[in-house]
């Protein structure tokens, strides 16, 4: 593995293994994940908290079960905020979806494995350009993994989310009508699925961001008002941990634009 970014506030979160089964509830309120009983998973998950990235990848690949969806959203959260070359941003988004379909397969019931898959080739579609990825039959993976993790977890928000993104980009790339007739992508579905999110995790500046860009992207420039208010929503939040810090510092910097 070639060498990471550091997380740049490195220090400002300094969970232990105690802190974080008090605060789990709290920082797992988007994803559901279930508070790991071994320990190798639960220091993955201590490392993906506290900023340690290329940590939470290693000793979460070694450790397994939890530990491997520790691995594979630290390397979607870093892809995302941190790696600064575009080729290997995509080839981490790929490891990570490769990595969460080989998790499904040894733990079916597993929401996050198929939650993962989804998130990681979102991510690797808005690199390559999503008409590029439907044009290669990535959407229905994705939309396949989200209902999955549904189905699994119903109140699962980050998927609520992440499922809104899908209705919103695809209809933002190809239309209302191509998308619905071709991708199944609804406006109505879009909506309703961010108001779940909405819902259920009202606090996280990702929900805030994410919901933010789909308002537009599903009605136009004469959302950008309210989508504006989100993103000063999110500004304003105090991170409770690395993965939210680097939202809120995204929130920041989408509204300096």
């Amino acid at each position: 593995m070639s060498q990471w970014v550091h997380f740049p506030s490195a220090g400002e979160f300094q969970y232990t293994t105690t802190s974080l089964k008090k605060a789990w509830a709290q920082l797992h309120a988007g994803d559901c994940e279930p508070l790991p009983k071994a320990s190798g998973p639960l220091q993955a998950w201590v490392h993906f908290h506290n900023g340690a990235f290329e940590a939470a990848v290693n000793v979460g690949l070694e450790a397994g079960g939890s530990g491997i969806n520790a691995a594979n959203k630290a390397t979607c959260l870093y892809a995302n905020h941190l790696e600064p070359c575009d080729q290997k941003r995509l080839s981490l988004y790929r490891e990570a979806a490769d990595r969460a379909q080989m998790l499904q397969q040894q733990d079916p019931e597993n929401a996050n494995a198929w939650y993962l898959e989804a998130h990681a080739l979102g991510r690797y579609s808005q690199g390559v350009s999503v008409g590029l990825a439907l044009a290669e039959g990535l959407g229905s993976r994705v939309r396949k993994a989200l209902d999955t993790t549904l189905k699994l977890t119903p109140h699962h928000a980050d998927a609520h989310l992440a499922l809104a993104a899908f209705h919103a980009e695809v209809i933002h790339k190809v239309g209302v009508l191509i998308g619905g007739l071709t991708y199944g992508a609804k406006k109505d579905a879009g909506h309703k699925h961010y108001r779940s999110a909405m819902a259920l995790n009202p606090h996280s500046a990702a929900t805030l961001i994410e919901y933010a860009n789909g308002l537009v992207m599903l009605d136009g420039e004469h959302r950008r008002p309210e989508a504006l208010a989100l993103l000063q929503q999110a500004a304003a939040l105090t991170p409770l941990d690395a993965a939210q810090r680097l939202e809120v510092n995204l929130a920041t910097l989408e509204l300096a634009a």
